[in-house]
């Protein structure tokens, strides 16, 4: 870890390891903090506008301040990756105990599934988001956002899947050794991995650089935004189409997963 610090990082590690110097603490919580507003933004695009950025924020410091306490130094690990995990963790679990979306909101994607499920039944074939919206009677944009927060919220009905199942601290903590999958796990996941490629390469020339740069390169809609020119909103309007043309085998692997 040392070979990766400046010396004068290395001086504020010394001093937090061998007393937990305050000054040098706090020196390094500011230091590490844009880690915490990077993941802010990216699971903030996923969740209501509602859900207080704020409380995103406090969350994430927390799992920042549990990271610093925590962190190997004698590892061969930067403790930006260590505590990008920590943070995240965090933030996920803190939504997952608080259940940020409400019952009523989950009942609504699973009526609106059901709706899609009707209305393809009747075009035989995949429906639009306008055709969806036009069915249901509801503004478009709630389309997008229902279905993007009901993926999300399979997510974290995983992640909690996981931790029961865990008997470390946090499986959301932690690196998962994908040596250790089944035969059985390595064949879904080329599958999966496989029919992802192909219904990818569907989507617009848009949407495929906007998954890529945000899921590959993990980049923020606000940065992926002033890269192409185009606002933030209307990045995210692009991320939530393309979330949706994917929903059907994205839900259907979470929820088998």
């Amino acid at each position: 870890m040392g070979k990766h610090n400046s010396t004068e990082e290395q001086l504020l590690w010394e001093k937090w390891i061998e007393s937990k110097d305050p000054q040098a603490g706090d020196l390094l919580i500011r230091k590490y903090t844009p880690l915490v507003t990077y993941h802010v933004q990216r699971i903030g695009a996923s969740i209501p506008k509602n859900i207080s950025r704020d409380e995103l924020k406090s969350l994430g410091m927390m799992g920042l301040f549990d990271a610093l306490n925590k962190f190997d130094y004698s590892r061969d690990l930067k403790f930006d990756t260590y505590a990008s995990f920590r943070v995240r963790g965090a933030i996920i679990d803190g939504l997952r105990k608080e259940d940020w979306l409400p019952r009523s909101s989950r009942e609504k994607a699973k009526k609106l599934e059901l709706k899609i499920e009707e209305l393809e039944q009747r075009l035989m074939r995949h429906a639009t988001a306008e055709e969806i919206a036009d069915f249901v009677e509801m503004p478009v944009d709630d389309v997008y956002q229902t279905v993007q927060e009901h993926f999300f919220s399979n997510v974290l009905s995983i992640d909690e899947q996981l931790q029961d199942n865990e008997e470390m601290e946090s499986k959301s903590f932690v690196i998962r050794d994908d040596t250790q999958k089944t035969p059985e796990q390595q064949m879904v996941k080329r599958e999966l991995l496989h029919d992802l490629a192909n219904q990818i390469h569907l989507l617009n020339e848009n949407e495929q650089l906007v998954l890529s740069l945000f899921y590959t390169e993990e980049l923020t809609l606000t940065v992926i935004g002033e890269m192409l020119g185009l606002s933030t909103s209307r990045i995210s309007q692009i991320h939530s189409k393309a979330l949706f043309k994917l929903r059907k085998l994205l839900v259907n692997e979470m929820i088998n997963a």
